[in-house]
């Protein structure tokens, strides 16, 4: 369902953003729609789910670990004739 939404902006912001929009072949409400849009889905996205979280302290590993130079050492011994 669409709902009117109305914002002060700069105007030669939203100018830019008509000639932008324009030129995409799409108005300047979709535009800030699919825009804002991103905005929600990434912050979402970005949120660490309960499995890492459950993870995260498992492994305690020295400071001077060198994870690949161990990773090196893993590949040369597995592929080793």
């Amino acid at each position: 369902m669409d709902t009117k939404l109305t914002l002060k902006l700069d105007h030669d912001v939203i100018e830019k953003a008509k000639t932008f929009a324009k030129a995409k072949n799409t108005s300047l409400s979709k535009l800030i729609e699919n825009y804002l849009r991103l905005l929600v889905d990434h912050e979402r996205n970005s949120e660490v789910n309960t499995l890492v979280k459950s993870l995260s302290g498992v492994l305690h590993l020295t400071e001077n670990f060198n994870h690949k130079s161990e990773y090196q050492k893993y590949i040369t011994s597995k592929y080793k004739p």
